[in-house]
């Protein structure tokens, strides 16, 4: 049974990191817009790494799917 809970554990980690890989991407998109003066695109990367952020903080069991109902 361990072996099953590290090879989710580190299903977890590796799409965590993907997440925030992605997540870093779109910051320096957003940073290079910023810097060309395209604030609008600069703003849409932002909104676009921002939930990379979020998703990458929800990965993993939910603790409403850990709770069964009586």
């Amino acid at each position: 049974m361990s072996a099953l809970t590290n090879l989710i554990m580190n299903a977890i980690q590796v799409k965590k990191q993907v997440f925030l890989k992605e997540a870093c991407y779109f910051f320096k998109n957003a940073s290079f817009h910023a810097e060309e003066g395209d604030l609008q695109s600069c703003a849409a990367f932002i909104l676009k790494a921002l939930d990379k952020e979020r998703r990458a903080s929800v990965v993993g069991p939910q603790v409403l799917h850990l709770i069964k109902s009586s």
